[in-house]
């Protein structure tokens, strides 16, 4: 390989792993620090063919899994794009970042990022498809910031539909290794931006899908052939992802890369769908994850339960490069290195203390009065999710007049909307759009995946919705959340960064501009009369 790349000094020396449980046996000394592909998806549940899902095939993240780790208790702590984001790079959790705690910001200088400090340390870092976004990363002594690593020379392809990006992810990754200097450490984030929308409506059935291979239509959405229809273009839009994963397996493969790279695949949310990206259920924050390290990773094809969350990566990643979390000049962490995983031979329930994981939101879209977000905090665990809605009065998905700003628009939105407006049915509208009933939520998620039924008013388990919050509460305080100690309304106060400005309700209201300045929504999702 050629050496293009910009030279750091190198700290050399053997990996040191620092594991915290007594049952848990040290594998062979790592001899050199190992490669990092970071994968991550656009807003994808965990419908991937490893979880049994029939009517998505992913061959490649499935041999993740098969020859790696596969956890069935992953979860971001903020289904939306941005702040995700921000949770992987940093290691803190949303109410711990300031403005990269919301959607469309500008990210804190303060906040150092997991990729600078590999880089910094040696490794070379780079990216193709979708980085930090939306959002602006801000700049250092002038100069844009790079929070992850410098896109890739740009590379097209002809997509499988319209609906996709043209970038060719695969290719590009291959351009990065040709042009990286030889035996140096790297990592590389592969950044796919499907399943996000906008999909080519019935790409699916016309790659082969059929509507009654879907087994189960979740509860929250009418079971017709419009949603079974946009859920299969979203499987096809998974599975154009996965391939290109496949190509970069082949490509380290072929160049003998393959063992010591560690191969992270997950997604930063739940799916684009009505009552999933952007609240905070299962189908929105639980996400996929599998990871494959041959060099590391003892007995693989182990089904993980552990609760683990996007914090845990950036302690693990450095942990694996040699790098004390405490010497990084990162802020600190919450999260968990995931190594003790790793170096288990247990599945299932690995490490008993990882039997939680938080949640919350603020602000995403812009879509109330006074530029207010919904504010959430929850909790996860063993089987039960807790949450509390800090402001019921306000609309979940965002303001009817504004098109429901924090639901992107679909084929879904689309009927579940009329269905309300012709009278035929508001069930459907009033968990995707209502507003909330109790502040208080609680929901048996292994008997209730689809979060249906709020048991938060059941005496029998008043004793244990008071223990979760209890715990979520206390939790919040050691992690300094404002919220709770009166300072939440904060989180309104971060401005926007985008081209309209940062108050967007009032400028709409104004008459300034109109939905169709907004392209995540359709005009039609507007609501022309007052819903209360």
């Amino acid at each position: 390989m050629k050496n293009r790349s910009i030279r750091w000094t190198l700290t050399i020396g053997a990996l040191g792993v620092v594991l915290a449980y007594g049952f848990i046996q040290y594998p062979e000394k790592v001899q050199e620090r190992p490669n990092i592909l970071f994968c991550i998806m656009d807003d994808a549940s965990p419908h991937m063919s490893a979880y049994g899902v029939d009517w998505v095939s992913t061959p490649h993240f499935d041999r993740l899994a098969s020859e790696g780790l596969l956890f069935t208790n992953a979860y971001t702590p903020n289904a939306k794009c941005a702040p995700s984001r921000a949770n992987v790079l940093t290691g803190r959790n949303s109410w711990q970042l300031e403005e990269a705690g919301n959607h469309v910001a500008v990210f804190p200088a303060k906040f150092k990022t997991f990729p600078e400090v590999l880089r910094a340390n040696g490794y070379e870092t780079a990216r193709t498809g979708k980085g930090y976004a939306p959002g602006d990363p801000g700049t250092i002594n002038g100069k844009r910031r790079e929070l992850i690593g410098p896109p890739v020379k740009k590379h097209n392809t002809e997509p499988w539909t319209t609906g996709m990006s043209s970038a060719d992810y695969s290719a590009e990754f291959d351009y990065f290794l040709d042009h990286l200097e030889e035996g140096k450490p790297w990592f590389f984030w592969y950044g796919a931006h499907e399943p996000h929308r906008k999909y080519e409506y019935g790409s699916g059935q016309a790659n082969g899908k059929k509507l009654e291979d879907i087994d189960r239509v979740p509860g929250f959405w009418p079971d017709t052939d419009t949603v079974r229809n946009d859920m299969l273009d979203y499987a096809l839009e998974i599975e154009y992802a996965d391939m290109h994963l496949g190509r970069m397996i082949a490509s380290l493969e072929k160049r003998g890369l393959l063992e010591n790279t560690i191969i992270v695949m997950t997604s930063d949310h739940g799916m684009p769908f009505p009552r999933a990206k952007a609240q905070e259920y299962e189908i929105s924050n639980k996400v996929p994850l599998a990871i494959r390290w041959a060099k590391g990773i003892k007995s693989p094809g182990r089904i993980i339960k552990d609760m683990v969350s996007f914090i845990d990566f950036a302690p693990t990643f450095l942990e694996l490069a040699g790098i004390k979390f405490e010497e990084s000049k990162m802020h600190p962490s919450p999260g968990k290195s995931l190594t003790d995983i790793f170096y288990s031979n247990k599945q299932g329930q690995v490490n008993p203390e990882r039997d939680y994981v938080l949640i919350g939101r603020e602000r995403h879209d812009y879509g109330r009065p006074e530029n207010k977000g919904f504010p959430i905090r929850g909790i996860v665990s063993n089987d039960y999710m807790y949450l509390f809605n800090y402001d019921i009065s306000l609309y979940p998905a965002g303001n009817p007049e504004v098109g429901y700003l924090d639901c992107d628009a679909s084929p879904t939105k689309t009927q579940i909307l009329n269905m309300r407006r012709s009278g035929q049915d508001q069930f459907f509208w009033n968990l995707s759009f209502g507003k909330r009933t109790s502040e208080e939520e609680l929901f048996n998620v292994k008997n209730d995946p689809d979060c249906m039924i709020n048991i938060s008013e059941d005496p029998n388990l008043l004793d244990l919705k008071l223990s979760l919050k209890s715990r979520m509460e206390a939790i919040l305080k050691e992690q300094e959340d404002p919220r709770m100690f009166g300072n939440g309304d904060i989180f309104n106060s971060y401005g926007f960064n985008n081209p309209q400005g940062w108050n967007y309700y009032e400028r709409y209201m104004d008459g300034e501009f109109t939905i169709k300045d907004t392209p995540w929504v359709n005009p039609t999702d507007a609501e022309k009369e007052p819903i209360d």
